[in-house]
């Protein structure tokens, strides 16, 4: 694969500089992700994962929409000027489009979490392509206003991290990244707001950069968002906002795991 220059829309970021809230953290730089050349990233699933620098991170939200949770995770990030990525499940979605309607007008992308955030390693071939068509049909209903199984935004995340070699090989002549996560704060399992922002700082110290799994239907995880988001900003981490790539974009350069680099255990998503 021909390497190239990352490509970074400076313009699109929400940057502190341009934030109307004094002090912000921002979004820095804005990296188009084309799935002909990041199919699957990820690397507590796949061997590779995004183009990112030390100290970056893709923040990421899975499960929603959920009022009021998602609302005080939109509020967390407004205020900060901070655009994420939210992996819709497409049941919830599809009785909630104008909260749909609002992440995607605050400037954040929404990918696609199925329909039922089924156990995919426990479903039929065929159970598992309705999952990912009624997702992704539900999600763009309530987005646009058409149900249709092309996706406007080709990013699906697989609950739980169960992909299946048929579904990876479905989505990918499709033309849909599937996105893993490179850490997470485990904000499923019952904690205090408290100890989830604890453990999570703990492992983006360790990490340094990568792809941060949160699920915005939490309260912990709404409750710790504003103080994740400052403690970003008081060491130096900066903020990247994925979108999808244009057609006549270049491809991007790999990021690959290190050599000898294990692959941790899975969980949650």
């Amino acid at each position: 694969m021909a390497a190239a220059l990352l490509v970074g829309h400076c313009a699109a970021a929400a940057s502190a500089e341009t934030c109307p809230h004094e002090g912000a953290l921002g979004t820095s730089r804005v990296l188009s992700v084309d799935p002909k050349h990041y199919p699957r990233v990820g690397l507590k699933s796949f061997p590779d994962t995004l183009p990112l620098h030390d100290g970056e991170v893709v923040l990421t939200f899975d499960d929603g929409p959920s009022p009021p949770m998602t609302n005080k995770v939109l509020a967390a990030l407004a205020r900060e000027c901070v655009r994420a990525t939210f992996f819709l499940v497409g049941k919830p979605a599809s009785g909630r489009a104008a909260l749909v309607q609002r992440i995607a007008a605050e400037g954040h992308t929404i990918g696609h979490h199925s329909f039922t955030h089924a156990h995919f390693a426990h479903i039929t071939p065929e159970q598992a392509v309705e999952e990912i068509d009624r997702g992704i049909a539900a999600d763009e209903k309530a987005l646009n206003g058409i149900e249709t199984t092309t996706p406007s935004t080709p990013f699906f995340r697989f609950p739980y991290f169960e992909s299946t070699p048929a579904a990876l090989d479905l989505l990918a002549s499709r033309g849909i990244a599937v996105f893993g996560a490179d850490l997470w704060a485990s904000d499923w399992n019952p904690m205090s707001p408290q100890q989830t922002l604890k453990l999570l700082t703990s492992r983006l110290n360790q990490a340094r950069k990568g792809i941060i799994l949160l699920h915005d239907p939490q309260p912990r995880t709404a409750a710790m968002l504003p103080a994740f988001l400052r403690y970003l900003k008081e060491h130096g981490y900066r903020v990247v906002h994925v979108v999808p790539a244009k057609t006549d974009e270049p491809p991007q350069q790999h990021s690959e795991r290190p050599s000898g680099a294990a692959t941790p255990p899975l969980e949650g998503g």
